[in-house]
This record gives structure tokens, C-alpha cells and sequence, in this order.
């Protein structure tokens, strides 16, 4: 059985990455993607364009492959960050001191972000205007996807990565 995990904390200006694997040795990863980072950089339009969102996709993809070799596989992925938990609800998880989101339901609202991004009003997606929110589920749905994490753990401010 693994006890390999990660610990994602997506910030404003970069995301942290903290890689315990099965031997509880730590590694921290920093990547060159936060939600303003990228809000700012890449999106010049609220909601971003089509063609903003697809270079945010090329750019938040590469930088998140960088650090595939870091990740052991079948690790289990976890957070703390309120901006990931208030997602978890928009995508239609209960409010709980620890929260699942799968990979689907970040695909599902992506896909509903698309719709915005495409002139439906957000608040008939019940999704945040905000460009910051946009950056965000981005740079999740891309870690995940890329990284292969089926589901991602959201838990209450006071956690540790499980041994």
C-alpha cells in the first residue's frame, strides 16, 4: 500500500507542491503558476477569450509537466485552500470538514466555465466572473490531469500530509 502523497496549495503569485513519498522523505516544488500569476498574465478579457484560455492552457500545461518525475506514482493528492474548497462546492460537493473532488467533476466544471467563456452568463453556470477563479480551476484541472490524480482530498487549515 502507498503512503506517498502530495500537499497543492495554489497561491496568488505561485503554487506549492509538497511530494511526501512511501520512504517520508519531503520534497518541496515550486511552480511559476498562481491565480492572479496567470489571471494577469493571460487573460485580458473577463470572461478570458477562447484564445486566452488556450494559451493559459499551453503555458499552465508545461509548466506543470516540468515536475511529472517528482510525483511517485499512485500518490494521493491533498489541499488546504479555501479557494479549492469553495470550487469542490461549486462543482457540486457538500460542505464537509474534508471534501473529495474528483477529476470529473473538475472536468464538469471546467466544461461549464467553457460555456462562459463562450457568452453564457456565469451566474446561469453558478460559477464566479472572476478571472482569479478561472486561473484557479485551470491550474487544478491541468495538475490533475497531467499528473494523473483521479481525486483531490480538501481538508480543514490545520492538516498534514498523512503518513
Amino acid at each position: 500500500m502507498t503512503t506517498s502523497a502530495v500537499l497543492l496549495h495554489i497561491g496568488s503569485e505561485e503554487t506549492q507542491v509538497i511530494v511526501r513519498s512511501d520512504d517520508n522523505q519531503e520534497k518541496s516544488l515550486l511552480l511559476t503558476l498562481g491565480s492572479q500569476l496567470t489571471s494577469v498574465g493571460y487573460f485580458r478579457h473577463s470572461p478570458p477569450t477562447p484564445d486566452e484560455m488556450e494559451t493559459a492552457i499551453m503555458v499552465v500545461e508545461d509548466e506543470v509537466v516540468r515536475i511529472r518525475h517528482d510525483i511517485p506514482p499512485g500518490a494521493k493528492l491533498f489541499s488546504t485552500d479555501n479557494d479549492i474548497r469553495a470550487l469542490a462546492r461549486i462543482a457540486g460537493e457538500a460542505e464537509n470538514e474534508v471534501m473529495t473532488l474528483s477529476l470529473d467533476a473538475v472536468e464538469r466544471t471546467f466544461d461549464r466555465l467553457a460555456l462562459v467563456i463562450n457568452g453564457r452568463p456565469a451566474h446561469f453556470e453558478g460559477i464566479p466572473d472572476g478571472n482569479d477563479f478561472a486561473a484557479t480551476l485551470l491550474i487544478l484541472r491541468e495538475f490533475m490531469h497531467h499528473l494523473q490524480f483521479d481525486e483531490i482530498v480538501v481538508k480543514g487549515t490545520k492538516f498534514e500530509i498523512p503518513r
